[in-house]
Protein backbone atom coordinates (compact mmCIF):
# COMPACT_ATOMS: atom_id res chain seq x y z
CA UNK A 1 0.00 0.00 0.00
CA UNK A 2 2.93 2.26 0.70
CA UNK A 3 4.67 2.24 -2.65
CA UNK A 4 1.23 2.38 -4.17
CA UNK A 5 0.96 5.79 -2.08
CA UNK A 6 4.44 6.80 -2.72
CA UNK A 7 4.10 6.40 -7.50
CA UNK A 8 0.59 7.21 -6.89
CA UNK A 9 1.14 11.54 -6.88
CA UNK A 10 3.75 10.73 -10.10
CA UNK A 11 1.49 8.88 -12.18
CA UNK A 12 -1.92 10.04 -11.64
CA UNK A 13 -1.68 13.33 -13.14
CA UNK A 14 0.17 11.66 -16.08
CA UNK A 15 -2.66 9.34 -16.95
CA UNK A 16 -5.07 12.01 -16.40
CA UNK A 17 -3.68 14.44 -18.68
CA UNK A 18 -3.02 11.70 -21.69
CA UNK A 19 -7.06 11.15 -20.92
CA UNK A 20 -7.63 14.63 -21.26
CA UNK A 21 -5.67 15.03 -24.83
CA UNK A 22 -8.91 13.79 -26.87
CA UNK A 23 -11.52 15.49 -24.73
CA UNK A 24 -13.57 18.51 -26.21
CA UNK A 25 -15.14 20.26 -23.19
CA UNK A 26 -18.23 21.50 -24.43
CA UNK A 27 -18.06 24.12 -20.92
CA UNK A 28 -15.53 26.18 -19.26
CA UNK A 29 -16.77 25.71 -15.78
CA UNK A 30 -16.81 21.72 -16.98
CA UNK A 31 -13.14 21.79 -17.68
CA UNK A 32 -12.09 24.18 -14.63
CA UNK A 33 -14.38 21.39 -12.42
CA UNK A 34 -12.07 18.78 -13.74
CA UNK A 35 -8.71 20.22 -13.62
CA UNK A 36 -8.93 21.81 -10.02
CA UNK A 37 -10.39 17.95 -9.11
CA UNK A 38 -7.15 16.47 -10.75
CA UNK A 39 -4.75 19.06 -9.39
CA UNK A 40 -6.34 19.29 -6.23
CA UNK A 41 -6.66 15.51 -5.58
CA UNK A 42 -2.62 14.91 -6.36
CA UNK A 43 -1.44 17.54 -3.97
CA UNK A 44 -3.42 15.57 -1.06
CA UNK A 45 -1.58 12.28 -3.06
CA UNK A 46 1.56 14.26 -3.30
CA UNK A 47 1.75 15.66 0.52
CA UNK A 48 0.49 12.50 1.95
CA UNK A 49 3.48 10.49 0.17
CA UNK A 50 6.40 12.99 1.33
CA UNK A 51 4.81 13.35 5.28
CA UNK A 52 2.69 10.26 6.17
CA UNK A 53 4.22 7.22 3.92
CA UNK A 54 7.28 5.23 4.87
CA UNK A 55 10.21 6.68 2.92
CA UNK A 56 10.75 3.05 1.39
CA UNK A 57 13.04 2.49 -2.30
CA UNK A 58 10.91 1.14 -4.34
CA UNK A 59 11.96 -0.37 -7.53
CA UNK A 60 9.22 -0.31 -10.38
CA UNK A 61 11.83 -1.96 -12.67
CA UNK A 62 15.45 -3.23 -12.71
CA UNK A 63 17.79 -3.38 -15.85
CA UNK A 64 20.85 -4.93 -14.30
CA UNK A 65 22.57 -4.79 -10.96
CA UNK A 66 22.95 -1.23 -11.12
CA UNK A 67 20.47 0.03 -13.07
CA UNK A 68 16.78 0.47 -12.16
CA UNK A 69 13.68 2.74 -12.44
CA UNK A 70 13.67 3.67 -8.80
CA UNK A 71 11.68 6.12 -6.63
CA UNK A 72 12.30 7.35 -3.51
CA UNK A 73 11.49 10.04 -0.99
CA UNK A 74 14.44 11.98 1.28
CA UNK A 75 14.59 15.37 2.88
CA UNK A 76 15.53 16.77 -0.59
CA UNK A 77 12.47 15.11 -2.34
CA UNK A 78 10.11 17.03 0.36
CA UNK A 79 11.66 20.19 0.11
CA UNK A 80 10.88 20.22 -4.13
CA UNK A 81 7.81 18.64 -4.44
CA UNK A 82 6.16 20.24 -1.17
CA UNK A 83 7.33 23.36 -3.23
CA UNK A 84 5.97 22.41 -6.50
CA UNK A 85 2.43 20.90 -4.98
CA UNK A 86 1.30 23.64 -3.20
CA UNK A 87 2.28 26.20 -6.17
CA UNK A 88 1.01 23.71 -9.02
CA UNK A 89 -2.78 24.55 -7.60
CA UNK A 90 -2.42 28.17 -7.35
CA UNK A 91 -1.64 28.67 -11.04
CA UNK A 92 -4.14 26.47 -12.13
CA UNK A 93 -6.73 28.88 -10.69
CA UNK A 94 -4.93 31.63 -12.23
CA UNK A 95 -4.52 29.74 -15.50
CA UNK A 96 -8.49 29.47 -15.54
CA UNK A 97 -8.86 33.13 -16.01
CA UNK A 98 -5.88 34.23 -18.15
CA UNK A 99 -5.72 31.04 -20.40
CA UNK A 100 -9.83 32.72 -21.84
CA UNK A 101 -7.63 35.30 -24.03
CA UNK A 102 -4.74 32.36 -25.32
CA UNK A 103 -7.37 29.58 -27.45
CA UNK A 104 -6.97 25.33 -27.22
CA UNK A 105 -7.62 25.24 -23.84
CA UNK A 106 -8.36 21.96 -23.60
CA UNK A 107 -4.70 20.76 -25.08
CA UNK A 108 -3.03 23.81 -22.61
CA UNK A 109 -4.60 22.04 -19.53
CA UNK A 110 -3.91 17.99 -20.67
CA UNK A 111 -0.19 19.04 -20.92
CA UNK A 112 -0.39 21.23 -18.21
CA UNK A 113 -1.66 18.71 -15.39
CA UNK A 114 1.03 15.96 -17.17
CA UNK A 115 3.90 18.27 -16.56
CA UNK A 116 2.78 18.13 -12.59
CA UNK A 117 3.35 14.14 -12.02
CA UNK A 118 6.48 14.71 -14.35
CA UNK A 119 8.22 17.05 -12.12
CA UNK A 120 7.12 15.08 -8.86
CA UNK A 121 8.60 12.37 -10.82
CA UNK A 122 12.19 14.42 -10.91
CA UNK A 123 11.67 15.10 -7.03
CA UNK A 124 11.01 11.65 -6.42
CA UNK A 125 13.18 9.63 -7.97
CA UNK A 126 15.38 7.37 -6.13
CA UNK A 127 18.47 7.41 -8.56
CA UNK A 128 20.60 8.98 -11.54
CA UNK A 129 18.69 6.94 -14.03
CA UNK A 130 14.91 7.50 -12.95
CA UNK A 131 15.89 11.40 -12.94
CA UNK A 132 17.18 11.99 -16.24
CA UNK A 133 14.53 10.03 -17.25
CA UNK A 134 12.04 12.06 -15.84
CA UNK A 135 14.12 14.78 -16.70
CA UNK A 136 13.94 14.54 -20.39
CA UNK A 137 10.43 13.68 -20.21
CA UNK A 138 9.81 17.16 -18.69
CA UNK A 139 11.17 18.69 -21.81
CA UNK A 140 8.59 17.22 -23.68
CA UNK A 141 5.65 17.72 -21.51
CA UNK A 142 6.52 21.14 -21.62
CA UNK A 143 7.87 21.91 -25.10
CA UNK A 144 4.00 22.10 -26.10
CA UNK A 145 3.31 24.63 -23.68
CA UNK A 146 6.46 26.83 -24.94
CA UNK A 147 4.59 26.56 -28.58
CA UNK A 148 0.97 26.93 -27.36
CA UNK A 149 0.45 30.51 -29.57
CA UNK A 150 2.02 28.26 -32.73
CA UNK A 151 2.55 31.89 -34.16
CA UNK A 152 6.15 32.55 -35.46
CA UNK A 153 7.78 33.59 -31.98
CA UNK A 154 6.16 30.60 -30.48
CA UNK A 155 7.62 28.14 -33.40
CA UNK A 156 11.31 29.64 -32.64
CA UNK A 157 11.08 29.69 -29.11
CA UNK A 158 10.40 26.06 -29.19
CA UNK A 159 13.21 25.43 -31.47
CA UNK A 160 15.09 26.82 -29.15
CA UNK A 161 14.01 25.34 -26.30
CA UNK A 162 14.68 21.41 -27.65
CA UNK A 163 17.56 22.31 -28.88
CA UNK A 164 19.35 23.58 -25.72
CA UNK A 165 17.55 21.27 -23.76
CA UNK A 166 18.92 18.39 -25.95
CA UNK A 167 22.22 19.32 -25.87
CA UNK A 168 21.94 19.99 -22.10
CA UNK A 169 20.62 16.06 -21.47
CA UNK A 170 24.06 14.93 -23.95
CA UNK A 171 25.97 16.61 -21.30
CA UNK A 172 24.65 15.34 -18.63
CA UNK A 173 24.20 12.01 -20.44
CA UNK A 174 27.95 11.76 -19.66
CA UNK A 175 27.91 12.00 -16.54
CA UNK A 176 25.67 9.52 -15.86
CA UNK A 177 28.22 6.85 -18.22
CA UNK A 178 30.87 8.06 -16.01
CA UNK A 179 29.40 7.64 -12.32
CA UNK A 180 28.18 3.87 -14.04
CA UNK A 181 31.74 3.30 -14.52
CA UNK A 182 33.45 4.66 -11.11
CA UNK A 183 30.51 4.56 -8.75
CA UNK A 184 29.45 1.62 -6.38
CA UNK A 185 25.48 1.96 -7.28
CA UNK A 186 23.43 4.83 -9.40
CA UNK A 187 21.18 5.51 -6.36
CA UNK A 188 20.72 8.73 -4.35
CA UNK A 189 23.44 8.51 -1.32
CA UNK A 190 23.96 11.91 0.56
CA UNK A 191 28.22 11.76 0.37
CA UNK A 192 28.24 10.14 -3.10
CA UNK A 193 28.23 7.05 -4.88
CA UNK A 194 31.95 7.30 -6.07
CA UNK A 195 34.20 3.73 -5.57
CA UNK A 196 37.74 5.44 -3.92
CA UNK A 197 39.69 2.01 -5.43
CA UNK A 198 38.28 3.46 -9.02
CA UNK A 199 38.47 6.91 -8.52
CA UNK A 200 42.67 7.14 -7.30
CA UNK A 201 44.34 8.44 -9.91
CA UNK A 202 41.65 9.27 -12.19
CA UNK A 203 40.75 12.41 -10.06
CA UNK A 204 41.12 15.36 -12.80
CA UNK A 205 38.68 12.99 -15.48
CA UNK A 206 36.13 12.70 -13.47
CA UNK A 207 36.24 16.44 -12.45
CA UNK A 208 36.60 16.78 -15.77
CA UNK A 209 33.15 14.63 -16.15
CA UNK A 210 31.34 16.36 -13.36
CA UNK A 211 32.15 19.89 -15.05
CA UNK A 212 30.76 18.53 -18.20
CA UNK A 213 27.86 17.17 -16.53
CA UNK A 214 27.05 19.94 -14.77
CA UNK A 215 26.77 22.34 -17.42
CA UNK A 216 24.47 19.75 -18.73
CA UNK A 217 22.01 20.76 -15.96
CA UNK A 218 22.79 23.87 -15.98
CA UNK A 219 21.06 24.45 -19.35
CA UNK A 220 18.09 24.19 -17.60
CA UNK A 221 19.28 26.08 -14.03
CA UNK A 222 20.13 28.82 -17.65
CA UNK A 223 23.67 29.27 -16.45
CA UNK A 224 26.04 31.04 -18.53
CA UNK A 225 26.37 30.77 -21.32
CA UNK A 226 22.95 28.13 -21.61
CA UNK A 227 20.73 30.84 -20.63
CA UNK A 228 18.86 31.54 -24.43
CA UNK A 229 16.17 29.40 -24.50
CA UNK A 230 14.66 31.05 -20.77
CA UNK A 231 13.75 34.29 -21.92
CA UNK A 232 12.82 33.47 -25.05
CA UNK A 233 10.52 31.12 -23.30
CA UNK A 234 8.64 33.75 -21.98
CA UNK A 235 6.64 34.16 -25.21
CA UNK A 236 4.72 31.19 -23.36
CA UNK A 237 1.14 32.48 -21.86
CA UNK A 238 2.08 33.78 -18.36
CA UNK A 239 1.00 30.77 -16.08
CA UNK A 240 3.67 28.38 -17.86
CA UNK A 241 6.24 31.11 -18.03
CA UNK A 242 5.61 31.75 -13.92
CA UNK A 243 5.67 27.93 -13.64
CA UNK A 244 8.72 27.86 -16.27
CA UNK A 245 10.74 30.22 -14.24
CA UNK A 246 9.90 29.89 -11.24
CA UNK A 247 9.33 26.28 -9.98
CA UNK A 248 9.39 23.64 -12.47
CA UNK A 249 11.62 23.18 -15.31
CA UNK A 250 14.40 25.91 -14.31
CA UNK A 251 14.22 24.11 -10.60
CA UNK A 252 14.70 21.00 -11.55
CA UNK A 253 17.85 22.12 -13.67
CA UNK A 254 18.81 23.56 -10.14
CA UNK A 255 17.66 19.84 -8.17
CA UNK A 256 19.53 18.16 -10.66
CA UNK A 257 22.77 19.92 -10.20
CA UNK A 258 21.43 19.47 -6.02
CA UNK A 259 21.82 15.21 -6.85
CA UNK A 260 25.02 15.40 -8.67
CA UNK A 261 27.12 17.46 -6.66
CA UNK A 262 26.07 15.79 -3.00
CA UNK A 263 24.57 12.88 -3.79
CA UNK A 264 26.24 11.54 -6.84
CA UNK A 265 30.06 12.31 -6.74
CA UNK A 266 30.12 13.98 -3.20
CA UNK A 267 31.70 16.91 -2.00
CA UNK A 268 34.27 15.27 -0.60
CA UNK A 269 36.45 14.93 -4.15
CA UNK A 270 35.09 18.21 -5.05
CA UNK A 271 35.71 20.44 -2.52
CA UNK A 272 38.76 22.57 -3.11
CA UNK A 273 39.42 21.52 -6.65
CA UNK A 274 39.79 23.58 -9.60
CA UNK A 275 36.24 22.18 -10.46
CA UNK A 276 34.31 23.77 -7.72
CA UNK A 277 36.26 26.86 -8.58
CA UNK A 278 34.81 26.80 -11.99
CA UNK A 279 31.25 26.34 -11.03
CA UNK A 280 31.56 29.25 -8.26
CA UNK A 281 32.80 31.11 -11.10
CA UNK A 282 29.89 30.52 -13.72
CA UNK A 283 27.19 31.33 -11.00
CA UNK A 284 28.91 34.57 -10.28
CA UNK A 285 29.18 35.37 -13.58
CA UNK A 286 25.85 34.53 -14.32
CA UNK A 287 24.40 36.40 -11.71
CA UNK A 288 25.83 40.09 -12.56
CA UNK A 289 25.34 39.01 -16.33
CA UNK A 290 21.43 38.40 -15.64
CA UNK A 291 20.64 41.34 -13.80
CA UNK A 292 22.74 43.54 -16.12
CA UNK A 293 20.85 42.59 -19.11
CA UNK A 294 17.61 42.60 -16.92
CA UNK A 295 17.98 46.40 -16.21
CA UNK A 296 18.39 46.82 -19.86
CA UNK A 297 15.21 44.99 -21.47
CA UNK A 298 12.21 47.15 -21.23
CA UNK A 299 9.78 44.47 -21.78
CA UNK A 300 8.58 43.23 -18.43
CA UNK A 301 8.21 39.64 -18.74
CA UNK A 302 11.56 39.71 -20.24
CA UNK A 303 13.24 41.21 -17.71
CA UNK A 304 11.79 39.06 -15.00
CA UNK A 305 12.62 36.29 -17.38
CA UNK A 306 16.80 37.51 -16.98
CA UNK A 307 16.24 38.07 -13.41
CA UNK A 308 15.52 34.72 -13.39
CA UNK A 309 18.58 33.56 -14.82
CA UNK A 310 20.51 35.76 -12.22
CA UNK A 311 18.49 34.41 -9.27
CA UNK A 312 19.03 30.72 -10.18
CA UNK A 313 22.70 30.84 -10.05
CA UNK A 314 22.18 32.43 -6.91
CA UNK A 315 21.25 29.19 -5.63
CA UNK A 316 23.53 27.44 -7.64
CA UNK A 317 26.41 29.71 -6.04
CA UNK A 318 25.13 28.56 -2.71
CA UNK A 319 24.74 25.04 -3.66
CA UNK A 320 28.52 25.43 -5.01
CA UNK A 321 29.95 26.04 -2.16
CA UNK A 322 29.77 22.83 -0.92
CA UNK A 323 29.01 22.93 2.60
CA UNK A 324 25.86 22.64 4.54
CA UNK A 325 25.75 25.78 4.98
CA UNK A 326 26.04 27.05 1.56
CA UNK A 327 23.28 24.41 0.63
CA UNK A 328 21.15 25.80 3.27
CA UNK A 329 21.45 28.90 1.62
CA UNK A 330 20.95 27.98 -1.25
CA UNK A 331 17.70 25.63 -0.40
CA UNK A 332 15.98 28.86 1.34
CA UNK A 333 16.59 31.00 -1.69
CA UNK A 334 14.81 28.39 -4.52
CA UNK A 335 11.96 28.52 -1.77
CA UNK A 336 12.27 32.37 -1.91
CA UNK A 337 12.63 32.80 -5.30
CA UNK A 338 9.80 30.51 -6.34
CA UNK A 339 7.16 32.50 -4.47
CA UNK A 340 8.68 36.24 -5.20
CA UNK A 341 9.05 35.45 -8.81
CA UNK A 342 5.90 33.66 -9.74
CA UNK A 343 3.91 36.49 -8.25
CA UNK A 344 5.90 38.77 -10.35
CA UNK A 345 4.97 36.76 -13.32
CA UNK A 346 1.36 36.53 -12.21
CA UNK A 347 1.63 40.44 -12.10
CA UNK A 348 3.01 41.07 -15.48
CA UNK A 349 0.25 38.58 -16.64
CA UNK A 350 -2.66 40.33 -15.13
CA UNK A 351 -0.97 43.54 -16.89
CA UNK A 352 -0.97 41.94 -20.43
CA UNK A 353 -4.79 40.16 -19.59
CA UNK A 354 -6.06 43.59 -19.10
CA UNK A 355 -4.22 46.18 -20.70
CA UNK A 356 -2.45 44.22 -23.34
CA UNK A 357 0.50 46.50 -22.51
CA UNK A 358 4.15 44.77 -22.35
CA UNK A 359 6.59 47.41 -22.22
CA UNK A 360 7.43 49.12 -18.66
CA UNK A 361 6.83 52.34 -20.29
CA UNK A 362 3.29 51.70 -21.00
CA UNK A 363 2.51 51.29 -17.74
CA UNK A 364 3.28 55.25 -16.61
CA UNK A 365 0.00 55.49 -13.52
CA UNK A 366 -1.56 52.33 -13.76
CA UNK A 367 -0.62 52.08 -10.17
CA UNK A 368 -3.55 53.33 -9.04
CA UNK A 369 -5.53 52.08 -11.02
CA UNK A 370 -4.90 48.18 -10.74
CA UNK A 371 -3.98 48.73 -6.60
CA UNK A 372 -3.67 44.70 -6.34
CA UNK A 373 -1.34 43.85 -8.93
CA UNK A 374 0.94 46.75 -8.48
CA UNK A 375 0.93 46.43 -4.74
CA UNK A 376 2.30 43.01 -5.24
CA UNK A 377 4.93 43.38 -7.41
CA UNK A 378 6.21 46.30 -5.39
CA UNK A 379 5.98 43.88 -2.10
CA UNK A 380 7.31 40.97 -3.70
CA UNK A 381 9.97 43.06 -5.79
CA UNK A 382 10.92 44.62 -2.19
CA UNK A 383 11.99 40.73 -1.72
CA UNK A 384 13.71 39.58 -4.34
CA UNK A 385 15.71 42.94 -4.33
CA UNK A 386 17.03 41.76 -0.48
CA UNK A 387 15.27 44.86 1.49
CA UNK A 388 15.01 43.56 5.45
CA UNK A 389 13.10 42.02 6.73
CA UNK A 390 11.48 40.88 3.62
CA UNK A 391 12.46 37.07 2.39
CA UNK A 392 15.04 37.91 0.09
CA UNK A 393 17.43 39.36 2.30
CA UNK A 394 17.53 36.17 4.07
CA UNK A 395 18.61 34.03 1.78
CA UNK A 396 21.35 36.13 0.65
CA UNK A 397 22.28 37.15 4.52
CA UNK A 398 22.67 32.84 4.30
CA UNK A 399 24.49 33.15 0.99
CA UNK A 400 26.88 35.55 1.54
CA UNK A 401 27.89 33.99 5.33
CA UNK A 402 28.16 30.58 3.87
CA UNK A 403 30.63 31.80 1.54
CA UNK A 404 32.74 33.70 4.00
CA UNK A 405 32.70 30.56 6.33
CA UNK A 406 33.87 28.35 3.03
CA UNK A 407 37.43 30.62 2.69
CA UNK A 408 37.38 30.18 -1.00
CA UNK A 409 38.43 33.26 -2.60
CA UNK A 410 36.11 31.78 -5.85
CA UNK A 411 33.46 32.28 -3.25
CA UNK A 412 34.89 35.50 -2.33
CA UNK A 413 34.39 36.75 -5.99
CA UNK A 414 30.69 35.47 -5.22
CA UNK A 415 29.96 37.76 -2.65
CA UNK A 416 30.83 41.05 -4.89
CA UNK A 417 28.71 39.33 -7.86
CA UNK A 418 25.94 39.36 -4.87
CA UNK A 419 26.48 42.58 -4.09
CA UNK A 420 26.05 44.23 -7.38
CA UNK A 421 23.51 42.31 -8.39
CA UNK A 422 21.40 43.26 -5.39
CA UNK A 423 21.80 46.86 -6.55
CA UNK A 424 20.94 46.35 -10.15
CA UNK A 425 17.54 44.10 -8.90
CA UNK A 426 16.67 47.47 -7.29
CA UNK A 427 17.04 49.08 -10.08
CA UNK A 428 15.23 46.91 -12.32
CA UNK A 429 12.46 46.09 -10.47
CA UNK A 430 11.68 49.67 -8.64
CA UNK A 431 12.08 51.33 -11.71
CA UNK A 432 8.43 49.40 -12.77
CA UNK A 433 7.09 50.22 -9.50
CA UNK A 434 8.07 54.12 -9.81
CA UNK A 435 6.90 54.54 -13.57
CA UNK A 436 3.22 52.71 -12.44
CA UNK A 437 2.82 55.12 -9.63
CA UNK A 438 4.91 58.34 -10.90
CA UNK A 439 4.27 58.88 -14.43
CA UNK A 440 6.07 61.53 -16.04
CA UNK A 441 3.26 62.69 -18.39
CA UNK A 442 0.44 64.09 -16.60
CA UNK A 443 -2.09 63.75 -19.86
CA UNK A 444 -2.39 60.50 -22.50
CA UNK A 445 -4.59 60.06 -24.84
CA UNK A 446 -8.44 59.50 -24.71
CA UNK A 447 -9.36 55.92 -23.82
CA UNK A 448 -5.49 55.05 -22.99
CA UNK A 449 -6.61 53.81 -19.71
CA UNK A 450 -9.73 52.30 -20.64
CA UNK A 451 -9.81 48.55 -18.83
CA UNK A 452 -6.68 49.43 -16.39
CA UNK A 453 -8.13 47.64 -13.58
CA UNK A 454 -7.53 44.57 -11.72
CA UNK A 455 -8.00 41.46 -12.97
CA UNK A 456 -11.03 39.20 -11.35
CA UNK A 457 -11.06 36.96 -8.38
CA UNK A 458 -9.27 33.86 -10.70
CA UNK A 459 -5.86 36.49 -10.98
CA UNK A 460 -6.08 38.56 -8.14
CA UNK A 461 -6.57 35.51 -5.01
CA UNK A 462 -3.97 33.95 -6.02
CA UNK A 463 -1.58 37.24 -6.11
CA UNK A 464 -2.98 38.36 -2.58
CA UNK A 465 -2.40 34.44 -1.54
CA UNK A 466 1.19 34.52 -2.74
CA UNK A 467 2.32 38.40 -1.62
CA UNK A 468 0.71 37.06 2.02
CA UNK A 469 2.85 34.26 2.00
CA UNK A 470 6.32 35.66 1.07
CA UNK A 471 5.90 38.58 3.61
CA UNK A 472 4.73 35.57 6.30
CA UNK A 473 7.86 33.47 5.58
CA UNK A 474 10.27 36.51 4.99
CA UNK A 475 9.53 38.00 8.47
CA UNK A 476 9.72 34.41 10.04
CA UNK A 477 11.89 32.00 8.68
CA UNK A 478 13.70 30.55 11.58
CA UNK A 479 11.66 27.63 11.90
CA UNK A 480 11.95 26.84 7.63
CA UNK A 481 16.09 27.67 8.29
CA UNK A 482 16.43 25.14 10.71
CA UNK A 483 14.48 22.17 8.91
CA UNK A 484 16.76 23.09 5.75
CA UNK A 485 19.60 22.61 7.87
CA UNK A 486 18.60 19.17 8.66
CA UNK A 487 18.01 18.29 5.10
CA UNK A 488 21.07 20.40 3.88
CA UNK A 489 22.99 17.53 6.74
CA UNK A 490 21.50 14.67 5.48
CA UNK A 491 19.61 14.03 8.82
CA UNK A 492 16.45 14.21 7.30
Amino acid sequence: MSEFATILPVIFPIIAGVALLPVKFSHRKQRESWILSITIINSIFALYAMYFVDAEIITLFQFSEKLSLTIHIDGMSRVFGTMVSLLWGITTVYAFEYMTHEGREDKFFAFFTMTYGVVLGVAFSGNFLTMYLFYEFLTLATLPLVMHAMDNKARHAGKTYIFYMMFGAALAFIGFVFLYCYGDGMEFVYGGVLNPDLVKGNELTLQIIFITAFFGFGVKAAVFPFYRWLPKASVAPTPVTALLHAVAVVKSGVFAIIRLIYFSFGTEYLVGTWAQNVILIAAAVTIIFGSTVALRTPHIKRRFAYSTVSNLSYIVFGVALMSPAGLTAGLLHMIYHALIKITLFFTAGAILYKTHKEYLYEVEGFGKLMPITFLSMALTGASLVGVPPFAGFHSKWALATAAVQSGNMAAYIGIIALIISAVLTALYIFYIIIRAYFPRKKEYAVGYYDHVEDPNKYMTIPLVILTVVTMIIGLFPSNLLRILELVATGII
